[in-house]
Formats: structure tokens, C-alpha cells, sequence
């Protein structure tokens, strides 16, 4: 992705991780930066309990918005 990644972005998996349990989509926050394009993601349940962390790089990773894109003035 050529999105910046920031610390406690929440993102989304681009692709599956089967050597960590982890498939497409699975929803994560980035809790330490390791390297410019590596970042520890935290994986919880609804419950808030952790169930994976793994270390995964930029390019596998989506960051998600819970708010509009600015809107264009008119």
C-alpha cells in the first residue's frame, strides 16, 4: 500500500498469514513500528481479548476510515 501506516492505525489484512492463523480481511491495530515498513498488529475479539500479534509489512496491511473523505467544496 502507498498509504502511510501510523501507530494504532486499525487495518485489515490484504492476504492470508497461514503461518500465524490469519486470513483475508481480518481486522487488527498497529501497536509498535519494528522498521520504516514492518509493524507489530494486534489481532482481538469482540471481547477485546488478543488472540494473534504478528509482525507484517506495509504491503500487507490496509488501513481502514471510519469517517467520509473530506468532501469537495461547491
Amino acid at each position: 500500500m502507498n498509504e502511510e501506516i501510523s501507530l494504532l492505525d486499525v487495518v485489515a489484512l490484504a492476504a492470508d498469514v497461514p503461518s500465524r492463523g490469519l486470513r483475508r480481511g481480518q481486522v487488527g491495530t498497529v501497536v509498535e513500528l519494528l522498521d520504516p515498513w514492518v509493524f507489530e498488529v494486534e489481532f482481538s475479539d469482540d471481547h477485546g481479548r488478543t488472540y494473534a500479534t504478528a509482525p507484517l509489512r506495509a504491503s500487507q496491511l490496509i488501513v481502514l476510515h471510519y469517517e467520509p473523505a473530506a468532501a469537495s467544496a461547491t
